[in-house]
């Protein structure tokens, strides 16, 4: 773009875009008007280049009002699918609607009319399949160095059974048995890594951020009561 140009855009067309998408450019989602006149500039740009380059003249009054027509239309600076669910054009069409997930879905007649919300019905407290795939892979690996004693250490542990039961089976003593136990916790978190027993325990960043705001509205709610 020409330095003629840039100036054109920043004494002429920027201003038009100020006064007038604020009232006529429909704004969806978290979309704000200092946002949508930042992204009008942006695609303003795109068209005096575009202009420039192919050697034809226009106004800044044409340049702002067909970039207002685009921004009333869905178009953005970052695309202007209407196939994509989360696009604006899609939106504005009525062909989908984003909703937050503390929105109100059902009432659990199980918990005394307990008003749930959709991230109560969509989400679960098990990792996501990525991170499972990957535990298990470690799993494999690590069971692939372990002794017949401790593999059968770790079974009963999950089976909910002690180390005596295990020593039983193996015809050796419960001290020796719990050494080999010890043991086996250094090889666990020597190769899964010191943190392993906080790592297995930690909730989902995103379900974090949930119940944080939940208790958040909570004392809110409290304190206006």
């Amino acid at each position: 773009m020409s330095p003629q140009a840039g100036w054109i855009l920043q004494e002429e067309v920027v201003p038009r875009l100020r006064a007038s998408i604020p009232r006529n450019v429909n704004q969806v989602g978290a979309e704000d008007p200092e946002e949508l006149i930042q992204d009008a500039i942006v695609m303003a740009a795109k068209l005096m280049h575009t202009v420039e380059c192919q050697g034809n003249t226009v106004t800044a009054g044409n340049i702002a009002y067909y970039t207002i027509l685009h921004m009333k239309s869905g178009r953005r600076s970052y695309g202007t699918s209407t196939t994509d669910v989360c696009g604006i054009s899609t939106q504005l069409n009525g062909s989908t609607r984003l909703s937050s997930l503390e929105e109100p879905a059902a009432v659990d007649g199980e918990t005394g009319g307990e008003l749930l919300a959709f991230h109560d019905v969509l989400s679960q407290d098990q990792d996501d399949p990525g991170m499972i795939a990957a535990r298990k892979l470690d799993w494999q690996s690590l069971l692939a160095r372990l002794t017949e004693r401790e593999k059968a250490i770790i079974v009963a542990v999950l089976g909910g059974r002690t180390v005596s039961d295990v020593a039983l089976v193996f015809k050796v003593s419960r001290s020796a048995m719990q050494q080999c136990k010890n043991r086996l916790v250094e090889l666990i978190q020597e190769f899964m890594g010191m943190d392993i027993l906080v790592e297995v325990r930690r909730l989902p960043g995103w379900r974090n951020d949930l119940n944080t705001t939940k208790e958040k509205l909570a004392c809110r709610f409290e304190r206006r009561n």
